[in-house]
């Protein structure tokens, strides 16, 4: 364990720290103004190694420091210089270190960034803050995990103002900027007085002086043809477009290759840059067009053919959000949201190709207990293919949607349901379509799924030249043709693994991991579990979740519970705001004997719990989209409430819950509460 004065930070704001912008600290002799939470474990400041701790010699799960208050209107880059070390091999619940923002009016924490990584020294991390108008806090937190011996450091926190892309190569961090290490070339820091290359400049173009910094890679110990020194930004972490400029100096004897590339999390290399100039003696500005909607790096690149190349030298990185040149090529970044639907409203940017045939219908089902409703809300419209009696042999419905530009990557995302085939494999597939060439690729196709269970599929593409998505359903045989269903298409930028690795919606609960900000308060036996795949009795419960088809959520298990048994599941305490909130959930309550699903908002020092929303009875074999606006300028909690039925088949469930600040966008599809419609099983055109 770390051992050394544990000094209670609140006391220590001394006046070294003015000479910082606010939010930055080195930890010298003070914490700068951040604050540890009584409630976990103690930071330890050590002011002589300059840095602040936090290891398992406490019993505690966790550690959080909170910086002052903080804002700023323009971009800025926090970088943060950290360490997390380890005596115990892979553990599987290491200790790591998480960033998070926390907006003024914001009841969620956004995470920004997580650690888990140990390492033998200091590490850096950088991460763009895009501009806002609120006030905001940096909130540092220290997880554990199950490490028996572990500590997390930070040695320093800088907000800078600009992006985490510039740099000057003036400070020992280079923020944050590496050389990927070759044995005979690399780049290395000149300037600052240090005679160490033969080939050394007089001056950097920082500082014009001798003292000043800059990055150069140097021909002198090349011992093959083509030697590659590469220097790598920081990974942008917000989307960004606009003019990346840096100076640079070139001296050859024999040819030099100096080019920029874009490289995403897939490891695609995008070349954006290349030296045109055979010589220049003085440093020249170089200007590119840069486009990152997704995490990209920027590298630069030398590649020599012999010893005696000569020299690169670079220079005072910087980026404006305008781009350098006036063609208007790449003016506005792609907004992807054109090329999804939930088909609420009808076909959004998709459309048929009518001699394929009938093709596929937009339908809605009323609520009944024998036929799933659509994805969005269980109440709403989605696309069903093969409805009209069309089954001859060799069926083909087609689905085009609008045209993507080209050289961008892509995750597409959508939801499929299949009913009444003997063999599902290859009933629904989907397509890319170059419009240049008349090509279809096939990039995913079912193999198998569920019957009649809303399934997630996301597949990632990227292609050079303008294209569409086609989805195609198809029947092989008479005998064979059921019915395939699609609903909520959504495609964002980037690869969907990126997407993964990112980070989930603040007051997003879909319970794949946990039970994120819920606790059980248990009263009697009455429980919630958290479970995937179908509840164990016939005619009650979901088939599978709604996140994803095949993912978790919390139901509880009627046949362990007796009539009028009450379960509660109970948010921790959440921030409080001013105005409107909206709390949106799905819920499921198929069962002849289904109880009662409320929802109840329990402010802090109050005793009452006040209802906020009620199901009784049996409601539908879907899952269903609840949408609840309440208002609490207090801290508050939020209960899930289910009580369980006449009879065992009262499984009631509950998942993807999402708290938003404002008000709910729509109102709730049904009032009532009990009771069916009439015409139980109709199909609507």
């Amino acid at each position: 364990a770390v051992t050394g004065a544990h000094f209670v930070l609140a006391a220590l704001q001394l006046a070294g720290a003015a000479l910082l912008s606010p939010g930055s600290c080195a930890f010298e002799d003070s914490a700068c103004g951040y604050e540890w939470d009584y409630a976990h474990l103690p930071w330890a400041l050590h002011g002589e190694g300059h840095y602040i701790s936090v290891d398992t010699s406490y019993e505690g799960e966790k550690a959080v420091l909170s910086s002052p208050e903080l804002y700023s209107e323009e971009w800025s880059c926090v970088r943060l210089i950290y360490q997390i070390a380890t005596t115990s091999e892979a553990s599987p619940d290491p200790a790591r270190l998480n960033l998070y923002l926390r907006q003024e009016g914001e009841g969620f924490d956004r995470l920004l960034w997580s650690a888990k990584e140990p390492s033998d020294s200091w590490l850096i991390a950088s991460l763009d803050l895009m501009n806002s108008t609120k006030k905001y806090k940096i909130v540092l937190e220290g997880e554990m995990g199950q490490d028996k011996s572990a500590s997390i450091a930070v040695f320093e926190i800088k907000i800078t103002p600009g992006y985490c892309i510039e740099c000057d190569f003036e400070e020992n961090h280079l923020c944050g900027f590496v050389n990927r290490w070759n044995p005979n070339v690399n780049w290395f820091v000149g300037g600052g007085n240090i005679r160490n290359s033969q080939s050394i400049l007089p001056k950097d173009h920082t500082l014009n002086s001798e003292l000043g910094h800059y990055m150069y890679v140097d021909s002198v110990y090349v011992k093959h043809f083509q030697e590659v020194a590469q220097l790598i930004s920081p990974k942008t972490t917000a989307p960004m477009s606009g003019c990346l400029s840096f100076y640079y100096q070139l001296k050859q004897e024999s040819s030099i290759v100096f080019t920029v590339y874009l490289r995403d999390t897939s490891g695609f290399y995008e070349e954006i840059w290349k030296t045109d100039s055979a010589l220049s003696a003085d440093w020249v500005l170089a200007e590119v067009d840069f486009n990152a909607p997704y995490p990209m790096e920027v590298i630069f690149e030398v590649a020599f053919n012999s010893a005696k190349g000569g020299y690169v030298a670079l220079d005072d990185i910087s980026f404006s959000p305008v781009y350098c040149s006036n063609h208007t090529g790449m003016r506005t970044p792609y907004n992807p949201a054109e090329a999804g639907c939930n088909f609420e409203e009808g076909l959004c940017n998709f459309y048929q190709d009518h001699k394929d045939g009938p093709g596929w219908s937009r339908v809605k089902v009323k609520r009944n207990v024998y036929r799933a409703g659509d994805h969005t809300t269980g109440f709403g419209y989605y696309l069903l293919a093969n409805t009209k009696f069309t089954s001859q042999p060799g069926y083909l419905g087609r689905l085009y949607g609008p045209t993507l530009p080209g050289n961008l990557q892509f995750c597409l995302r959508f939801y499929y349901a299949l009913y009444g085939f003997f063999k599902m494999s290859g009933t629904l597939a989907v397509y890319i379509f170059e419009e240049n060439h008349v090509v279809q690729e096939k990039i995913w196709s079912v193999l198998d799924s569920p019957k009649g269970v809303w399934t997630q599929a996301e597949v990632s593409f990227k292609k050079p030249m303008p294209c569409k998505v086609v989805f195609v359903s198809w029947c092989k045989s008479f005998w064979d043709c059921g019915l395939v269903a699609l609903d909520d298409v959504s495609l964002s930028l980037g690869s969907c693994q990126a997407a993964d690795l990112l980070l989930p919606n603040p007051g997003e609960c879909t319970f794949e991991k946990d039970e994120c900000v819920f606790t059980q308060k248990k009263r009697g036996r009455g429980s919630w579990h958290r479970r995937r795949g179908p509840t164990p009795t016939s005619y009650t419960g979901p088939k599978g979740d709604h996140t994803t088809g095949v993912g978790y959520y919390m139901y509880i298990e009627a046949s362990d519970m007796v009539y009028g048994q009450r379960a509660y599941l109970v948010s921790r305490s959440l921030r409080g705001a001013s105005g409107k909130q909206c709390l949106t959930f799905f819920y499921h309550m198929y069962g002849a004997g289904t109880g009662l699903l409320s929802v109840y908002l329990k402010k802090e020092g109050d005793d009452e719990e006040i209802p906020l929303w009620r199901r009784t009875g049996e409601q539908s074999i879907s899952w269903l989209r609840g949408l609840i606006e309440y208002e609490s300028d207090r801290n508050y909690q939020i209960i899930f409430e289910a009580i369980r039925g006449v009879s065992m088949r009262s499984d009631t469930a509950i998942d993807d819950i999402l708290f938003q600040a404002g008000p709910c966008l729509e109102l709730e599809e049904i009032q009532f509460s009990s009771g069916y419609p009439d015409s139980l099983n109709e199909i609507e055109y």
